[in-house]
């Protein structure tokens, strides 16, 4: 409705409203019907000028003839359709006239209007008496004294086909037929608003808009507005407008124009349309239904935009950053609502407009902040280059990937918290750690901002412990570890992450290598030999550093080898009374060493060398040392006996000194020279080859004289007969000692040992003796306690 209003009164006027340059005929005299061979002047008029020229369109029977007059009349005989044309001007509309041959015609007027007087004319060539006037075939009224038929203030009740009858001396005529359309005077009018929607406090004016035809343009016309059926102004006025200078609300309404004569006998009504005052659309208010709540992801929020003033039906628009999210239309004045299910991308300020055609008006803005939870975090672990090893630095890093700021990140190692941090806008959070052995294990984090913790996939941490300072022990079957001994070399670091590798050594020599792949040490195993003394050590590593074990001393004692005894006199001849030298030795062992000697297994004397070698006996002989002599060698791992020296003395006759006592004792001296010089090269030799006697007073002096005569109990593998006999039994002034080398069952012989020369036909080695000058003398052997130098 309000749109076809609007075009209505917008449109421009069209038909009979619109001004026209079409020009209008007017017949002189005013009757469409005429009789023959009467003039009828066409005038071609309505214009607001003379034309010099005027162009004529005539219709005889079918024909079109066009005629051109000077002026704007044209005369007229012939009966025809007729049309006028003043220069660019269109065609009039046609006017018909009949030139008729009838005895009786009705004249009527070329138009009618309403409120015209209307006259209808008979006429006839002969004397008629009376008239007689019909409308529609029905008899209207009889004219009396006159030809003419009145209408007076014609309307459209007086249209219809009019003709008349006539009564002469001698018959009855009737007349033609004409059709009289009464047309209004004036078309009804309408009423334009200006402007249509006056806002409020502005001015308005009312035009209402009708005009006669240029037929009856001297028609004056009087015009009256209407609100809800009560006059406006002044009431009837000559003037098309009223103007309404300040609009306000209370003059919406329904409005209406009339338009009639002066003497209100046509009257024409506007047809009604609203008016509106409007009014402009105040600030609106944006409310938010979350407003002072958390606003969740995946929740609905509804937006509710309201104008407090403004003219209805008004368009809202909401906004987010100044994108339109949608539009909504309200007939009346109560807001409107908008509704967003929440996306992270929400957040934001969010305003709308409200716009009923008088200038939108924007709401404050609102701001909206989503809360997203926090999505399930992902911990990473930043190590070193090196790796998670122990005193290094790792840097837990925990990151949500969604979720609104703050989120609270805690770190966490088996369920154990070690601290939290907060991050504010976004990235994560991270923590620090100074690894200890205890760090390894499971590690996960949470991320939390307010709508439920979320727990992280764990992450497994093996921290590297960089060994310790191993320590070596040395496990031997027996307090002394000696040569043959299976000795374990067990190295163990107390600290570090497996495997570690284990490595002996001997005095920086590799020894072997082991591999603990759980911890708890190796160990290496040794068959000890002599050359196994010294300084130990292990080293572990497990790649993060080699660590070296304090040094362990190992001495490897070597059991005491079967000693050698020599007998060492001061001359080429030794005597009762004499100072014997007795050297116990043997040529392997570990110090210190004690040695004991024996006169047929009774202790003589006993003595320990404490660095090595042998040690000395010096003994006075007698004749009761006659006998068997050994010695024992003793470093703790086993005594070792030496061979049995047997000593044996035959006293001689003085008579029997003679050849035989001198041949036999050259004989023997030569012998004995030469086995003493063997012996004693052998003891030189021992010495040298790292055998040295004992140092002191029991220590055999390295210079002896090469001359005196050296005992020693011979090594089994000469394989002497030990057969030594006194050469003079029956007394003397020699005695003849006999040594006999008997063998032991556990004799044995070194193999370094100087090989004495044998004569495999002489199974007796004899030496002179000398004997004291006095018999008593002879039967007193002296023993000293003090080593011989």
């Amino acid at each position: 409705m309000l749109l076809w209003v609007t075009l209505l009164v917008l449109a421009p006027v069209s038909g009979q409203w619109a001004t026209t340059t079409r020009p209008i005929i007017s017949l002189h005299p005013p009757w469409t019907t005429v009789f023959q061979g009467e003039r009828v002047n066409l005038t071609c008029g309505g214009f607001h000028y003379s034309p010099q020229k005027t162009r004529w369109k005539c219709v005889y029977q079918r024909r079109e003839i066009l005629t051109d007059t000077p002026g704007d009349t044209l005369e007229v005989r012939e009966s025809g359709q007729y049309r006028c044309q003043a220069g660019r001007s269109a065609l009039s509309k046609p006017v018909h006239l009949y030139f008729s041959s009838a005895s009786l015609i009705l004249q009527a007027p070329l138009s009618v209007y309403e409120g015209d007087l209307v006259v209808l004319r008979c006429r006839a060539k002969a004397r008629v008496t009376s008239y007689t006037i019909y409308k529609n075939r029905e008899a209207l009224t009889s004219l009396e004294g006159t030809s003419d038929f009145f209408i007076p203030d014609a309307t459209l009740k007086d249209n219809g086909a009019y003709h008349c009858t006539g009564v002469t001396e001698d018959r009855l005529i009737s007349s033609n037929e004409v059709k009289i359309q009464v047309q209004d005077l004036f078309p009804s009018p309408m009423l334009r608003a200006s402007p249509f929607q006056p806002l409020e406090g502005r001015s308005m004016t009312l035009t209402c808009v009708t005009q006669p035809p240029p037929q009856r343009s001297k028609v004056q016309l009087q015009f009256c507005f209407f609100r809800d059926s009560q006059a406006l102004g002044s009431g009837w006025s000559s003037s098309p407008e009223l103007q309404i200078r300040a609009m306000l609300p209370e003059d919406s309404g329904s409005y209406w124009c009339e338009a009639g004569t002066k003497t209100h006998s046509v009257l024409r009504k506007s047809q009604s349309f609203q008016i509106r005052v409007q009014i402009p659309v105040s600030r609106p208010v944006l409310t938010l239904s979350s407003a002072g709540a958390p606003a969740f992801e995946g929740t609905i929020v509804t937006l509710h935009c309201e104008a407090e003033r403004g003219s209805s039906r008004i368009t809202y628009q909401f906004y987010r950053e100044d994108v339109l999210l949608g539009s909504r239309v309200t007939p009346s004045g109560s807001g409107t609502s908008f509704s967003l299910s929440l996306t992270t991308e929400h957040s934001g300020n969010y305003s709308c407009t409200a716009d009923n055609g008088l200038g939108p008006q924007r709401s404050e803005a609102v701001s909206l902040s989503v809360t997203v939870p926090a999505s399930r975090p992902v911990l990473t672990l930043r190590t070193p280059p090196a790796g998670a090893v122990e005193g290094h630095v790792v840097e837990l890093h925990c990151e949500a990937l969604r979720g609104s700021p703050p989120i609270r990140y805690q770190f966490l190692h088996e369920d154990v918290s070690l601290g939290s941090s907060s991050a504010t806008s976004g990235g994560g959070a991270s923590f620090n750690l100074s690894l200890t052995a205890e760090h390894s294990g499971i590690y996960f984090c949470e991320a939390d901002n307010g709508q439920g913790a979320q727990r992280s996939d764990t992450v497994s941490l093996s921290v590297t412990i960089p060994v310790s300072r191993p320590f070596l022990h040395l496990r031997a079957p027996r307090a002394q570890a000696a040569v043959g001994d299976m000795v374990e070399l067990r190295c163990e670091a107390t600290r570090g992450s497996p495997p570690i590798s284990y490595q002996f050594y001997h005095e920086d020599a590799t020894l072997g290598r082991s591999v603990a792949h759980t911890g708890g040490g190796a160990s290496f195993n040794l068959s000890l030999t002599a050359e196994h003394s010294g300084d130990y050590s292990c080293e572990a590593d497990n790649g993060l550093g080699a660590q070296r074990s304090e040094v362990v001393t190992l001495k490897v004692t070597v059991p005491a080898s079967s000693p050698v005894l020599t007998l060492r006199a001061p001359g080429a001849q030794a005597a009762v009374g004499d100072m014997v030298e007795l050297c116990c030795e043997a040529l392997e062992g570990s110090p210190p060493i004690l040695y004991r000697f024996y006169h047929e297994n009774v202790t003589l004397w006993t003595s320990s060398a404490l660095s090595g070698g042998g040690v000395s006996f010096n003994l006075s002989l007698t004749a009761e040392h006659s006998g068997n002599f050994s010695c024992e060698a003793d470093n703790g791992l086993g005594a070792q006996r030496s061979e049995v020296l047997t000593l044996s003395f035959t006293w001689l006759n003085k008579n029997r000194r003679g050849p035989v006592a001198t041949g036999v004792t050259g004989g023997l001296l030569s012998v004995m020279g030469l086995a003493a010089g063997v012996l004693l090269a052998y003891c030189w030799l021992s010495r040298k080859a790292g055998g040295k006697l004992a140092s002191g007073p029991s220590r055999i002096p390295s210079d002896l004289n090469p001359q005196e005569p050296t005992y020693h109990n011979v090594p089994g593998w000469i394989e002497l007969q030990p057969v030594y006999s006194n050469v003079n039994p029956r007394g003397g002034d020699v005695v003849y000692c006999e040594l006999q080398s008997i063998p032991e069952k556990n004799r044995h012989a070194v193999a370094s040992a100087p090989r004495l020369p044998s004569n495999k036909d002489s199974a007796v080695i004899y030496s002179q003796v000398k004997v004291a000058s006095t018999p008593a003398s002879r039967t007193q052997l002296s023993a000293s306690s003090a080593p011989h130098r």
